[in-house]
């Protein structure tokens, strides 16, 4: 398969004593082996980022963004998150020696603020910090006061905050072009979840980088349309909500690289969708039981824009479509606890167990 090597892509500047990996980028790009053939899509695809070291596509961006600290001699890195940033910021600090301080939004689950607090990260809730997005501009405000001091940098996965490191999330459309090349196949579709854009803004910028040039899809929860709907209906502007979706790291209401998707996903001739909060734990769970791809709710999220794309009639059956799976199952405890609601463990003697024997047709 082709490779590409991250620091000569995207910043030949920073010293290779002082580029920080943990193993990021290479995931796999895997044919879809039921729901595709299922519905008549030949040539479904996901995009495994959920593989990265700390579970996200994430860590592309911490990579980079931590190495030019480094360069740059700076100690603290403050950061906003919703989870996964933060996880991924907290590792690649960990492994750097930079301390790490993160204003994580209301709602992140769990296990994700486990993760930070693993790496050694201090992390602070915000009241309404995600959902309401008055309150989540104040915070960036006020983040970007504390990082004036010149050992600190503000690290937000978002052009509008942090454009080196989001240079290093570009690197997925260079992945997925050598990947579906070395099939013999060119992209036509590419579908990204959304809650701020970076990931969407990204690949698209990426992809104007190659000689591939498939229509990139937004794809957000209804209950953060930002984006994907303005996209739809060719207007040029994002627009704030309040947001009401329940999918961690989406949950982003205030408009951040929006502006940008629109123009960007316009220009590769893509649109945006929206998907209830239903759908999309509805394809967390197909893509887990049909496909053995265990993801957070929000890595299914482009899956399911791309079936109501395909539904209505707008993905041709022999297109070659892409869907990024964005971060892991582990992300999100509640969900996958959801998912398996009905199912059972049940503690039984040996004389007992998977008897009588039930053999499938």
């Amino acid at each position: 398969m082709s490779v590409w090597n991250w620091s000569d892509r995207y910043s030949p500047t920073v010293d290779q004593d002082l580029q920080v990996t943990l193993g990021e980028g290479q995931t796999a790009c895997v044919r879809s082996r039921r729901i595709g053939p299922a519905l008549g899509i030949k040539n479904l695809y996901f995009k495994l980022e959920s593989t990265n070291p700390s579970g996200s596509y994430k860590d592309r961006f911490a990579a980079l963004a931590i190495s030019h600290m480094l360069q740059r001699e700076q100690n603290t890195c403050l950061a906003t998150s919703s989870g996964n940033t933060g996880a991924a910021l907290a590792a690649y600090c960990a492994a750097a020696g930079i301390r790490c301080q993160i204003a994580v939004v209301e709602t992140a689950p769990l296990a994700k603020l486990q993760q930070m607090m693993a790496y050694g990260a201090e992390i602070q809730r915000v009241r309404g910090f995600g959902t309401d997005s008055a309150i989540t501009n104040l915070v960036f405000d006020r983040l970007q006061q504390l990082a004036a001091q010149p050992q600190c940098e503000l690290q937000i996965s978002a052009y509008r905050y942090s454009p080196l490191g989001m240079q290093g999330v570009e690197s997925i459309a260079f992945e997925i072009e050598a990947q579906i090349s070395d099939l013999g196949r060119s992209v036509d579709h590419v579908f990204c979840p959304a809650g701020g854009g970076g990931l969407t803004l990204a690949t698209a910028r990426g992809f104007q980088k190659t000689s591939a040039r498939p229509a990139v899809h937004c794809v957000q929860p209804e209950g953060n349309d930002t984006i994907a709907s303005p996209l739809r209906n060719r207007c040029d502007q994002a627009t704030d909500v309040q947001c009401t979706t329940s999918i961690s790291g989406l949950q982003v209401a205030s408009v951040i690289d929006g502006h940008d998707v629109i123009a960007c996903c316009s220009k590769s001739k893509g649109t945006g969708y929206t998907v209830s909060d239903a759908e999309t734990f509805e394809v967390q769970k197909r893509l887990a039981q049909e496909e053995g791809i265990f993801c957070e709710p929000a890595g299914a999220v482009a899956m399911a824009g791309a079936l109501n794309a395909f539904r209505s009639g707008q993905l041709d059956p022999e297109a070659t479509v892409v869907c990024i799976v964005s971060g892991s199952g582990f992300k999100d405890a509640t969900s996958i606890q959801q998912m398996n609601q009905r199912s059972r463990c049940e503690l039984v003697d040996v004389d007992d167990l998977f008897q009588p024997l039930t053999m499938r047709s």
